[in-house]
């Protein structure tokens, strides 16, 4: 054939630059040690969010269930009173709930106030005796005065239901309310402690069956307080308010957004309300309840007793000589009149 052919084996190799060689070979394991540290920086911060987000929804599982300790009386052991262990539906029957009814003792009533009752509705993590208030010594001056009494359990105090900030305890608190009226009860009032004083709120929203409360220590669900109370516990940023709410509806099948808490706030109530509170709360900011006692009618009946220097729900156990004049003189005008609000509380 004609032509210049070269064979293959006339190539000669160009030799590498060995300098370019010993850098490729240096660089290597650089690479590799950065995409290790990479690897491993993401691996610290996954873990990181993990257990953050961890820890919220735990935040969200303990809130839904707090711990309640078991019933160590009961009235008759307490203060003497004959009772009777009774049961009811919640006002919805989505719940079942058991309770004491300490009938009205005729000889120490007359005819208007024995056809009256008075219903407990107990605060978060306690049951029927809220020891610390303690309930016994308040149920024990109502039915003195001749009111039938009810005290009852929240469904959460059983251990396959929940707390749901209201919701579902409002309904079983106008079950109560149902069972007083079922009872012969011509009226009712509800004598509430923080989230049971909240939750009279919310059920007085949705029935025209309560005639008046009294409400301790009010506690209200709401964003702000709910970052309040989880501040007293640990220096958490803002964030972590709203993780819980995202939290709560997928563990514990409610959303805290459902809570009417804005309307709870802004409502001018048709009954007569007397606030029982303390500027010293660490639970429940007081400026709520003076908010909430500003937005009901002059002529209401409504009063708002402020104190200066106590602790949640434990205003009874300061002033027990004073609150019980107050509360007892209320719901003695309840049967007549309007309540006072200069007598009873605060003027506006």
């Amino acid at each position: 054939m004609g032509g210049n052919l070269l064979k293959p084996d006339s190539f000669t190799p160009v030799p590498l630059n060995s300098g370019s060689v010993e850098i490729a070979s240096k660089s290597l394991p650089y690479i590799r040690r950065r995409k290790g540290w990479l690897l491993a920086l993401l691996s610290v911060l996954l873990l990181l969010f993990s257990l953050g987000m961890a820890f919220h929804a735990y935040i969200a599982w303990t809130l839904a269930r707090p711990h309640i300790d078991p019933l160590s009386s009961n009235p008759s052991a307490a203060f003497g009173a004959s009772y009777e262990d009774v049961t009811f539906p919640s006002l919805n029957e989505s719940s079942e709930l058991s309770g004491w009814y300490i009938p009205a003792v005729s000889r120490l009533a007359g005819t208007d106030i024995q056809r009256q009752t008075i219903v407990f509705s107990h605060g978060y993590g306690g049951n029927r005796e809220e020891i610390w208030v303690p309930l016994y010594d308040l149920a024990k001056a109502a039915h003195r005065l001749g009111y039938s009494v009810l005290m009852f359990d929240y469904g959460y105090v059983q251990p396959q239901w929940n707390v749901t900030g209201g919701l579902r305890e409002s309904q079983e608190l106008l079950g109560a309310v149902k069972y007083a009226k079922d009872r012969g009860a011509e009226r009712v009032y509800i004598w509430g402690f923080s989230m049971g004083a909240g939750t009279a709120l919310q059920a007085s929203l949705q029935s025209k069956d309560i005639d008046g409360m009294i409400l301790d220590s009010t506690f209200v669900l709401e964003p702000e307080t709910l970052y309040h109370n989880m501040k007293q516990a640990a220096n958490v940023p803002k964030i972590s308010q709203s993780l819980v709410h995202m939290f709560f509806p997928i563990i514990n099948g409610v959303s805290l957004n459902q809570i009417p808490y804005q309307k709870v706030k802004e409502t001018a109530y048709s009954i007569p309300i007397f606030f029982i509170h303390s500027k010293k709360d660490v639970r429940a900011p007081y400026e709520m309840i003076q908010g909430i006692f500003t937005k009901q009618r002059a002529d209401s009946g409504s009063s708002l007793w402020l104190l200066e220097d106590d602790g949640h729900e434990l205003i009874y156990r300061a002033h027990k000589k004073t609150y019980l004049q107050m509360t007892t003189g209320f719901l003695k005008s309840l049967s007549t009149a309007p309540a006072d609000p200069i007598k009873f509380g605060t003027s506006r």
